[in-house]
């Protein structure tokens, strides 16, 4: 793995964590289109979502300092990711962490995507604000997100459409995707980490300190590129570009 690399999955996962496209299922493309692999690239892979976090708490921390309702709220919608991914983890990995299925569910979720903007293009909120959301609404928005666990599928797409089905307007929809992802990440990286024995070269150790910086500024541009997008256009173009993205990247793998 080149500095080169480093900096391209980086920028690969600042783009996409955060956007309903699939960080997981654009790393795992992008794997493949470099032509690297091992376990240092999947550790690398892991542990570089943490700058991309870590720009959502710092763009998000006037928002977690306003109300310690919201953190009940998210601790309920985490339940059931946390749950499932501790039961399921080694299924899931074993089973589904696969071309193929990054391929299909791009294509799947941008379908859904499609559907669900005309859903909520002059939608009003049920829901005064984020402190207002039921503690069921919650744990159903999280229950959505195990969805995710599917590469390909994007938690943030699960989290959105969760939230839209679930009287949130898009603006809200976003902002409780941005903020349940706090959690959410942070368990499922440390989680990932944990079980990964860290044994690193000092080029090695380099290229992890490329990619936190690389991830956490194109992290912190996409998600104020996102909110914008999103206000004047909708979902429906990340929609359409799921739908080509996950078309071309079956072509890539069968050809």
């Amino acid at each position: 793995m080149t500095n080169f690399d480093s900096i391209i999955l980086a920028i690969v996962e600042g783009l996409t964590e955060f956007l309903p496209i699939s960080s997981t299922g654009h790393m795992i493309m992008a794997s493949n289109v470099l032509k690297i692999s091992g376990e240092f690239v999947n550790t690398f892979e892991i542990a570089i979502q943490i700058g991309a976090i870590l720009a959502i708490v710092l763009l998000y921390a006037k928002r977690f300092l306003q109300s310690f309702t919201i953190y009940f709220k998210l601790g309920i919608a985490f339940l059931p990711t946390g749950i499932v991914g501790i039961l399921a983890y080694k299924t899931i990995k074993m089973y589904l962490f696969n071309p193929y299925v990054v391929g299909v569910a791009l294509v799947i979720g941008g379908i859904v995507l499609v559907m669900i903007d005309k859903k909520v293009v002059a939608r009003e909120s049920k829901t005064l604000d984020l402190e207002s959301i039921s503690y069921k609404n919650s744990f159903l928005i999280g229950l959505i997100q195990c969805i995710s666990m599917i590469p390909g599928v994007s938690r943030a797409a699960a989290t959105i459409i969760g939230g839209v089905f679930n009287g949130l307007d898009k603006k809200q929809a976003m902002e409780f995707s941005f903020l349940l992802a706090v959690p959410t990440m942070f368990a499922a990286t440390g989680y990932e980490l944990i079980k990964t024995p860290i044994t690193f070269s000092s080029e090695e150790y380099k290229l992890l300190a490329i990619g936190l910086i690389v991830a956490f500024v194109t992290a912190w541009f996409a998600v104020k590129v996102f909110i914008k997008l999103v206000e004047n256009y909708g979902f429906k173009y990340f929609g359409y570009y799921r739908i080509a993205i996950g078309l071309l990247f079956l072509l890539f793998i069968r050809f």
